[in-house]
C-alpha cells in the first residue's frame, strides 16, 4: 500500500485569501481618499471664513472712522441714506453705506479690493435706542447705529456679524 505524501505547509495563498486582502485593502484606500477629501472640505471652508473674517473688519475699521453725520453743511437737512446710486460710490459718512452692496468688498478706507470679484459685502444700518439697544428706532432718530455686515462668497453667505456705532461728541 502506497501512501500519499501529504504535506504539512503551504507554498502560496488561495484565490480567496488574494480576493479578500484585495477587498480589504480597497475598503482602507476607499476611507482614506474620504477622509482627505473630507479635509480638503473642511480647510477650504475654514480658508472662506477666515477670508470673511478679515473682509468684516475691513468694513468696522471703515464704520469706526465714519463721522456720524454728512459733514456738507448742504446735505445736512437730506434723510439719512446713500446719497448717490448703488453701490454707494462716494461715503462721506456712516449713512451712505445704508442698504449698499459692495462687489468687488472694500478695504478699511472704503477701495475696492479687486483681485476678490467673487466675494461681496452687504451693509444693513439701522438704529438704536440709546437706553435700549435690543429696540429700533426710526433711521436718524438716535445717537446709535447697529451696521451688520453679510459676506458672500459666489453668492453664498459665508459670514454676518455686526457692531454698535455711537455719535462722537
Amino acid at each position: 500500500m502506497k501512501r500519499k505524501n501529504v504535506r504539512a505547509g503551504r507554498d502560496g495563498f488561495t484565490l480567496i485569501e488574494v480576493a479578500v486582502a484585495t477587498a480589504i485593502i480597497g475598503l482602507a484606500l476607499a476611507a482614506l481618499l474620504g477622509a482627505v477629501a473630507s479635509g480638503t472640505r473642511t480647510n477650504d471652508a475654514g480658508k472662506k471664513l477666515t477670508q470673511a473674517v478679515f473682509l468684516a473688519q475691513e468694513i468696522r475699521e471703515w464704520t469706526i472712522g465714519l463721522p456720524f453725520s454728512d459733514p456738507d453743511p448742504g446735505d445736512a437737512d437730506n434723510p439719512p441714506g446713500p446719497d448717490g446710486s448703488n453701490p454707494q460710490t462716494f461715503v462721506d459718512d456712516l449713512d451712505d453705506l445704508m442698504a449698499v452692496t459692495f462687489s468687488p468688498p472694500r478695504d478699511g478706507g472704503g477701495a475696492p479690493i479687486t483681485d476678490m470679484t467673487q466675494w461681496s459685502e452687504t451693509i444693513t444700518l439701522t438704529w438704536r435706542d440709546a437706553s435700549n439697544l435690543s429696540s429700533t428706532v426710526s433711521a436718524g432718530s438716535s445717537d446709535v447705529i447697529h451696521v451688520q455686515v453679510d459676506i458672500s462668497y459666489q453668492d453664498l453667505p459665508v459670514l454676518t456679524t455686526g457692531w454698535l456705532v455711537g455719535r462722537r461728541q
